[in-house]
């Protein structure tokens, strides 16, 4: 069994496209390879963390969310933390932050990056989050007492070539942007 962290799939969402410029010639093209490459890197055992904005909102279908439709298709057993676009997509958490703890690493998992010291707590030794896309892949402020000193790391798809990002994986970025080697 694996560990993955993904974010920001929006899934059924054809204007996520062009806001992202992802590399999709439409929303059907878009779903079918972030479905293809989520299932040919996670196993059905597997659990992926995802960071909010799963997909896009409607209504029930078949007495199924859409949420639930497309976690059908996909591998894993996913725990969502709810992002600012699941509320009206049947995306089943009450979950908004978490603390999760791999080793001796603390990790806070929040959606929305945090921008101040005081929002993560201060015993965590990175934030991972989603929300804002391809804007940035990792944010390490480092001295700054007003600003967070622990790496903030964007688990989005758009920064991790649209596909889950393994906690190994996660764990080797994590100890290249505190050795100022990430890019």
């Amino acid at each position: 069994m694996k560990t993955f962290f993904s974010a920001d799939l929006h899934l059924g969402h054809a204007n996520i496209i062009k806001y992202c410029n992802r590399p999709f010639k439409d929303e059907d093209d878009m779903n079918k390879k972030l479905i293809t490459n989520w299932n040919q890197r996670v196993k059905p055992e597997d659990i992926v963390y995802h960071i909010g904005d799963f997909c896009f909102r409607g209504g029930a279908e078949g007495g199924k969310t859409k949420a639930q439709m497309w976690e059908e298709k996909l591998n894993g057993k996913i725990i969502h933390i709810r992002g600012n676009h699941d509320v009206n997509n049947g995306a089943k958490s009450l979950i908004t932050q978490a603390i999760l703890e791999f080793g001796d690493l603390q990790v806070f998992a929040t959606h929305v990056p945090p921008t101040m010291k005081l929002e993560v707590p201060e015993f965590c030794d990175f934030v991972i989050c989603g929300h804002i896309h391809n804007q940035w892949k990792y944010k390490h402020y480092k001295d700054n007492l007003d600003l967070i000193t622990v790496p903030i790391i964007n688990v989005g798809v758009d920064v991790w070539k649209f596909i889950p990002i393994a906690l190994d994986e996660l764990i080797v970025f994590y100890q290249q942007v505190i050795r100022g080697t990430a890019k």
